[in-house]
């Protein structure tokens, strides 16, 4: 296996780093990016992409100071393109929030895969070629290389490789999306989620993302010249595995809105590390405790790197917050009842918690919170609230109102 060996160098997991790499990056998202955003070129060499996910998924920075540096460098029309992938994933997150019902299932289908591969040794066998990137097709290969040694692949990338594994290698796609899930640095469950389920026919039903050797030849700058036999023709996605179609779309979930005056817990989690935008000291805090939770994003064993980035990011968010904090890992869901409880804390404070492992454990925990009668409050931001409302089908509906979307939460950029 090559060892690309780019963590931790590469992502340093902090917000001097991010807003770092995000300034060294401005000048190219315009024409730049437009131009070269789907050409991979190899782990070391990702220059027309900005490789900040791992910052904005963790929010060390935000999706605003990303869109507020485009539009002042480019503006609206220059930035296009950047612009546009930066709200999809806020597309992404909010059309989850409104069908919880997704993430759930893919949970209890990957424990449903995960127990399949136990009782097949020929599954067990063609996961392990996959996953060691031992399958015999040059470019999958590497990718699954550079993802393991990385935490990192390039978008275009990850279309291709999970539209191999679905349709080439014929392997489960909540697999794959589980190998994506325990080593990314910007593993997110709404991204990661739905994108599998994007190339596999079932987010856009019955439009399946083909791997095409004439594309992956292309974009890959001739790194790569698969032939066109060595890849299936994607003629229909997985849709007859999902026969009733899409669940309806729910609700947003309102959150309790901390409290001014009622001795306060603060949480911090990967959910977002710029909490110097809540005003913290406004509030009443009595303890703080940083939360590890991506050792929950799977049942199997989660890459080191990635538990070293939330680590690292935590540690960092903790002490530009200024607070003393504990250090707390979810698992035992009274532990966090019990810890409140004991600081004498009526309301535990933190961003808004969306789908994901992080939601799943906060609500086991809510009886026992309940007991202790401790309520749990959260911040939504107001890039969320202006994006999640709109992601109720495609990300049509959702760019039609980016220029909105600016107005309302990059008010400045027009006038500077």
């Amino acid at each position: 296996m090559q060892n690309f060996n780019l963590f931790p160098q590469s992502f340093s997991p902090t917000r001097a780093a991010g807003l770092a790499m995000m300034a060294d990056f401005v000048p190219a998202m315009g024409r730049r990016y437009a131009n070269g955003r789907n050409y991979d070129y190899g782990a070391g060499k990702h220059k027309a992409v900005s490789q900040l996910s791992p910052y904005i998924r963790h929010r060390l920075i935000t999706e605003t100071e990303v869109l507020s540096a485009a539009l002042r460098a480019h503006g609206a029309e220059g930035a296009e393109k950047f612009i546009d992938e930066v709200i999809w994933r806020g597309y992404f997150k909010g059309w989850l929030e409104r069908r919880p019902q997704v993430w759930q299932s893919y949970v209890g289908g990957l424990n449903g895969d995960l127990a399949a591969a136990d009782l097949d040794r020929r599954l067990r066998r063609d996961l392990a070629r996959a996953t060691d990137g031992q399958t015999g097709i040059a470019c999958f290969d590497v990718w699954a290389q550079e993802l393991v040694e990385t935490g990192y692949l390039h978008n275009h990338a990850r279309m291709w490789f999970a539209s191999i594994w679905i349709f080439t290698l014929g392997l489960p796609w909540r697999l794959g999306a589980d190998f994506f899930y325990r080593h990314l640095l910007d593993g997110d469950a709404a991204s990661n989620t739905l994108g599998w389920r994007w190339a596999a026919g079932l987010h856009t039903r019955g439009k399946p993302y083909p791997a095409r050797a004439d594309n992956i030849a292309t974009f890959t700058g001739g790194r790569f010249t698969p032939r066109a036999s060595d890849l299936a023709e994607v003629t229909a996605g997985l849709e007859d595995a999902e026969p009733d179609g899409l669940p309806p779309v729910l609700a947003l979930r309102s959150p309790t809105a901390p409290a001014l005056g009622l001795p306060a817990a603060l949480l911090i989690t990967d959910e977002d590390g710029c909490l110097q935008d809540f005003n913290l000291h406004s509030y009443d805090i009595v303890a703080a405790s940083t939360l590890a939770v991506s050792h929950l994003r799977s049942p199997l064993a989660v890459a080191d790197h990635v538990t070293a980035f939330e680590a690292g990011s935590l540690a960092d968010t903790a002490a530009r917050a200024g607070f003393s904090v504990d250090n707390l890992a979810a698992g035992d869901p009274t532990a966090l009842a019990q810890w409140a409880a004991k600081a004498g804390a009526r309301q535990i404070v933190t961003p808004y918690i969306t789908q994901g492992p992080l939601r799943d454990f906060m609500s086991e925990a809510a009886p026992a919170l309940a007991l202790r009668g401790v309520a749990l409050c959260e911040w939504r931001r107001d890039y969320d609230a202006a994006v999640w409302p709109l992601a109720t089908a495609g990300f049509f509906k959702v760019r039609q109102n980016i220029p909105e979307i600016l107005a309302k939460t990059v008010p400045d950029w027009a006038r500077e």
